[in-house]
């Protein structure tokens, strides 16, 4: 059974990269561009911390996405969200299920794990690999 599900881990880490690019630059186009409307990010503005967060998002959500220059990308992501949630979330409850955190947490750890893993071999980062 190990074996079996091992030979699908390069692609899954491809569409866990590709997937979590994708939620972060939902952020940023909610933050910046307020679509969809209705979430509670429509009353951001681009000079605020938030503004500044969906900024971040929006870029570099999309290279994580094209994975492009994965790692650093991650890393700087996972640190954002890091910030996010000690900034915007742990003043409000110790517990993340208090304090609305958890999804800050999560993007935390899986841009971290991106940061050391790499962008998997459905990437740009591993196209422009195999021209070299």
């Amino acid at each position: 059974m190990d074996q079996t599900f091992a030979r699908f881990q390069p692609v899954a880490l491809s569409l866990f990269r590709f997937i979590t690019g994708l939620l972060l630059l939902q952020y940023g186009i909610a933050k910046l561009f307020k679509f969809p409307a209705g979430t509670m990010f429509d009353k951001v503005e681009l000079m605020s911390l938030s503004g500044a967060a969906g900024s971040i998002e929006l870029v570099l959500g999309t290279l994580l996405l094209l994975g492009l220059f994965t790692r650093p990308v991650a890393f700087i992501l996972s640190g954002e969200m890091a910030f996010a949630y000690f900034i915007g979330h742990a003043s409000k409850s110790f517990f993340p299920l208090l304090n609305g955190g958890t999804g800050a947490i999560l993007f935390c750890f899986a841009c971290l794990y991106l940061s050391t893993a790499g962008g998997g071999p459905i990437s740009l980062d591993a196209m422009l690999r195999k021209k070299l």
